[in-house]
């Protein structure tokens, strides 16, 4: 469950300010949200394992 925490407080936040008629702001942290999810995705991981 805490594997979903995060996205479902997203969700809550994005729910709220659509209700609250901030769509605007709704729009963008969900577009972050996104943005966020797609470069912890793909970024390149930089540290190799450490022999020694």
């Amino acid at each position: 469950m805490k594997a979903f925490l995060p996205w479902l407080t997203v969700l809550a936040v994005v729910l709220l300010l659509s209700a609250l008629r901030l769509r605007a702001l709704a729009t963008v942290v969900s577009v972050g949200w996104l943005a966020w999810c797609v470069w912890t995705w793909f970024r390149p991981t930089r540290r190799g394992p450490r022999s020694g």
